[in-house]
């Protein structure tokens, strides 16, 4: 037996498995965690055979086959052998499943994080006028909408009016 191979894990905990994808960044904003960003759903084990469900931020991400093979080397490093990767569409993606870590890691990075909430407690969606968004850089809520469309499908382009500065701000849905 190879002196570095990971021993084989019959069946961790879930908490631990949890743990361990918090190592796995999201390919296309890489300080956010697939945990920190509430892609990951659910991890339950099936006999032996560990099942990570996860959802889409948007149900065309490009970045999904990606985080799929990222989340089972990862497993597999850990000893888990068997791993199966399910994608569930529905509920869709809010960004309310988002992490305070990983908001305050956006943050960090230069990217604006959702402002308000998607869905109130009742569930239904809010259609509210849109909320000041703050700065990254310097603060300022004089920030106006350059474009819908920012660097991916779930960011928008903004530009700060105090220091001048572009920066994407994370969308809300």
């Amino acid at each position: 037996m190879n002196a570095t191979a990971p021993r084989a894990v019959p069946q961790a905990d879930p908490a631990d498995v949890l743990v361990w994808l918090e190592a796995v960044p999201d390919p296309e904003i890489p300080v956010l965690s697939v945990v920190d960003l509430g892609v990951v759903r659910e991890v339950r084990f099936d006999d032996a055979t560990c099942v990570v469900t996860i959802t889409p931020t948007y149900s065309g991400c490009p970045a999904m086959r990606e985080i799929s093979e990222d989340i089972t080397r990862t497993l597999q490093a850990h000893g888990v052998a068997q791993v199966r990767i399910e994608t569930r569409l529905s509920p869709a993606w809010t960004t309310d499943w988002m992490s305070e870590r990983g908001r305050a890691a956006l943050k960090g990075y230069g990217i604006a994080a959702p402002a308000e909430r998607a869905i109130d407690i009742s569930g239904i969606s809010r259609r509210q006028a849109a909320p000041a968004i703050a700065c990254p850089r310097c603060g300022s809520q004089n920030t106006r909408m350059i474009s819908h469309f920012g660097s991916t499908s779930c960011k928008a382009l903004y530009r700060c009016l105090a220091c001048h500065e572009p920066f994407d701000y994370f969308k809300t849905h």
